[in-house]
C-alpha cells in the first residue's frame, strides 16, 4: 500500500514538474517573442519535452498562454499589494504607492508583451478584462475600501439557499478606477517615450484619486 501511495506521489511529482517547465519555458518565451512568433514546437523543444506531454496538459497553445497570464497577473497583484503595505496603513501613501509600482511593472517586458500587448488579442477582450479584474480590481477594491473611499463590503461571496458564493456588484467607482489605471498602463506600454508617459500617466491617477480619497477624509 506504502509502495502504492509512493509511486502515485512521484508519478503525481512528475506531472506537475512537466507543467511548471511547461509553463516557465512558454512565459519566457512568450515574453522575448509574442505569442504569435512562439509555436507550439519551439515551446516543447526548448522544454526538452514532447508535444505529447504538451497536449496532457494544456488544451492547445492558447490555453497554456492563459496560464502564462495568469500566473504573470497573480505575481504583479502581489507585488503591488506588497508595495502597499509597505508604504504604511495611512492613506493616500498606501494608494498612490501601488499606482506607481504598478506602471513600473508595465514596462517590464512580460507584463507588456503578455499582459498589455497579447492577452486582449489571444484571448478576446472579455475574457482578457475578467482576468485582470479577478486580480486587480479586487486589490483596487480592498484599497479604497481601507482608505475609507468607498463603504465596505465590496465584493463579499454572498451565500444564500440557492447562491453559489456569485460576488455581490462591484461599486461603478471602483469599475471605473480599475479601467483608467489600465488605460493609463496600455498608454505607457504603447507610447513613443515610456518614461515620460509613465510620469504623466501617474500625475493624471494620483489626480483622479485625489477625489475620492481627500472625501474619504
Amino acid at each position: 500500500m506504502a509502495r502504492h501511495e509512493n509511486g502515485r506521489r512521484s508519478q503525481q511529482d512528475r506531472a506537475a514538474s512537466t507543467r511548471g517547465e511547461l509553463v516557465r519555458v512558454a512565459r519566457r518565451l512568450f515574453a522575448e517573442r509574442g505569442y504569435a512568433q512562439v509555436s507550439a514546437e519551439q515551446i516543447v523543444a526548448a522544454a526538452g519535452l514532447t508535444r505529447g506531454a504538451l497536449y496532457h496538459h494544456f488544451r492547445d497553445k492558447t490555453e497554456l498562454f492563459r496560464t502564462v497570464f495568469e500566473e504573470v497577473e497573480a505575481e504583479v497583484t502581489e507585488r503591488v499589494a506588497a508595495a502597499a503595505a509597505a508604504a504604511g496603513p495611512v492613506p493616500p501613501a498606501p494608494v498612490l504607492a501601488a499606482l506607481g509600482r504598478f506602471l513600473d511593472l508595465c514596462q517590464t517586458p512580460e507584463v507588456l508583451r503578455i499582459a498589455l500587448t497579447d492577452a486582449p488579442a489571444v484571448l478576446g477582450w472579455q475574457a482578457w478584462r475578467e482576468i485582470e479584474a479577478r486580480h486587480g480590481l479586487r486589490l483596487i477594491a480592498g484599497m479604497l475600501t481601507g482608505a475609507g473611499a468607498i463603504p465596505r463590503p465590496i465584493v463579499p461571496a454572498q451565500r444564500t439557499g440557492d447562491d453559489h458564493g456569485r460576488p455581490e456588484p462591484v461599486p461603478l467607482l471602483v469599475q471605473l478606477v480599475f479601467s483608467a489605471v489600465i488605460e493609463a498602463a496600455l498608454q505607457v506600454a504603447h507610447a513613443a517615450d515610456p518614461r515620460a508617459a509613465r510620469q504623466e500617466a501617474e500625475q493624471a491617477l494620483r489626480m483622479l484619486f485625489v477625489g475620492p480619497l481627500s472625501q474619504a477624509g
